[in-house]
């Protein structure tokens, strides 16, 4: 009996633990640990809305880098690779929405 039960706690943690949402996203993350003053949950969350309507996964992931190397941005934004282009071009996009959408 104490095994079935065992069993029957395990398993709904484990349910718990699949099911429960992912607390924030990848540039929701950056933003909060940037350490800027103006950096917080709504301003950081309405961010990540932003990015999830502009930039793809692995985009986000490549940009939530520069909030802890603004010098990675700049990098991108001097590159000849036409995937830095095509990324730098969505970055900006993304900075003017995420402007104007969460001041």
């Amino acid at each position: 009996m104490t095994k079935l039960m065992t069993r029957a706690a395990l398993a709904s943690l484990l349910i718990m633990a699949v099911t429960l949402p992912v607390q924030g996203g990848v540039i929701e993350r950056a933003c909060m640990a940037s350490g800027r003053d103006s950096a917080n949950p709504g301003l950081c969350g309405c961010i990540q809305d932003v990015a999830d309507a502009t930039l793809r996964g692995r985009e986000q992931r490549k940009v939530a880098k520069f909030f802890r190397n603004p010098d990675r941005a700049q990098d991108v934004r001097q590159s000849s690779r036409s995937s830095d282009r095509q990324l730098w071009g969505r970055y900006t996009a993304f900075g003017a929405a995420a402007e104007s959408s969460c001041s």
